[in-house]
């Protein structure tokens, strides 16, 4: 009997959002995401007759809590798989945790690249699969002079030293760059708005995130600004921001992501209903991260069936290459550098605050965290030339 117990006993796993602070505006909408897909794989029996148990804790927006419950979790817990972290500060607390303690860490969230580790399942986009198409998009339709503004941590920083390259490349010209804490105040916004409107870009790039998003925005109506003709274009501003701010507020701004809720495929629209039932609610909350979180949850119960362990190295060899079909789309996680191919799409709010998709590309596109493959990563080849099916590589699902 003890050895059909043992059989039967929980896959365990540890899920590290916060559902409190500042950034939890979105990491809760993530929480649900792996929630959603745990109750869908314990409904269809669990893994091998065994149910997943999440074992969860709330780092409350502190980048050194998701490095203290991250050793908790791969310790006491006796947990080696790890979904969670939304800032990189936070990713970048847990990482040391999971290569010293060799545990996996699912991240489904769009990151600033350039970083590869063993441990880590990255199922968020990269510069090659948002900052360059959003560029495009930018340049083609509003022009190439831009302000960039973003919270003050690595994730900003970075992403705003890709945009200047690009802006660079396309002989444009960056006319102002300024930074905010993770709790902003009203005054703060308001004076960097004051100054974008004196310096009158043709867009705002904008990676300020969590309570400082909707407080931007916000100042940027206050001003009396006009999105139609300067908008603000981000990768971070996500339907979750969208809500807390009202559609009075976001309408006519810009935002690059692999998934908006909006998207009408019976995938997509099968997901977000499932979503609204558990959860309540219209279910206009779901978040291209939350999808993310949701996806990267399937992919690792397929991986844990075909492994039958969790066993780290057995696992990883078991993810890369894997495919799924995700409401965005078929996803696969690239062997090459344990990254994900994902769609990428170019989406406008509308004065119900839905956001409309304006671009798409037809195929996944390879993950490319380091630039370097020019076919892929030069916007001058236009949003379509971005695929790999127009490189010299060949896309997955050819």
């Amino acid at each position: 009997m003890a050895n059909v117990k043992t059989r039967k006993a929980p896959w365990k796993v540890g899920v590290l959002f916060s559902q409190s602070g500042l950034t939890a505006i979105v990491e809760r909408v993530q929480l649900n995401g792996v929630m959603l897909a745990i109750e869908e794989l314990n409904e269809r029996g669990g893994i091998l007759g065994r149910e997943i148990v999440p074992v969860l804790y709330d780092p409350a927006s502190k980048a050194g809590r998701y490095e203290f419950l991250s050793e908790r979790l791969l310790g006491s817990d006796g947990v080696n798989v790890i979904f969670g972290c939304y800032m990189s500060s936070s990713r970048k607390e847990v990482l040391p945790v999971v290569e010293r303690r060799n545990g996996l860490l699912f991240y489904p969230t769009l990151y600033e690249g350039f970083e590869y580790s063993a441990n880590v399942i990255y199922g968020g986009a990269v510069p090659n699969q948002n900052s360059v198409p959003l560029a495009s998009f930018i340049f083609g339709n509003y022009g190439n002079r831009l302000y960039l503004v973003g919270s003050d941590y690595i994730y900003p920083r970075e992403s705003n030293r890709v945009m200047r390259h690009i802006v660079r490349q396309a002989q444009g010209e960056v006319v102002g760059e300024e930074y905010l804490p993770l709790d902003a105040s009203k005054k703060m916004m308001e004076k960097i708005v004051s100054d974008i409107k004196s310096r009158r870009p043709d867009a705002i790039f904008s990676t300020v995130v969590g309570d400082g998003t909707v407080k931007l925005y916000q100042a940027y109506k206050d001003a009396g600004l006009d999105p139609r003709s300067m908008p603000i274009a981000s990768l971070t501003t996500s339907e979750a921001e969208v809500m807390s701010m009202g559609p009075e507020v976001a309408e006519g701004h810009i935002t690059a992501a692999p998934y908006f809720n909006t998207l009408e495929t019976p995938a997509s629209t099968a997901f977000v209903g499932r979503y609204q039932r558990k959860f309540g609610g219209e279910g206009r909350e779901v978040t291209g991260c939350c999808e993310a979180a949701y996806f990267q949850t399937h992919m690792f119960a397929q991986a844990l069936k075909r492994a039958g362990t969790q066993d780290t190295e057995t696992l990883r060899k078991a993810l890369l290459g894997a495919e799924f079909d995700a409401p965005q789309g078929t996803v696969r996680i690239d062997p090459d550098n344990s990254h994900t191919y994902l769609h990428t799409r170019i989406a406008k709010v509308d004065r119900e605050g839905r956001f409309v998709i304006e671009r798409e590309v037809a195929n996944a596109i390879k993950p490319d965290p380091y630039l370097v493959y020019p076919a892929l990563n030069d916007w001058r080849l236009g949003l379509r030339r971005a695929t790999l099916e127009d490189s010299q590589h060949t896309a997955f699902n050819e």
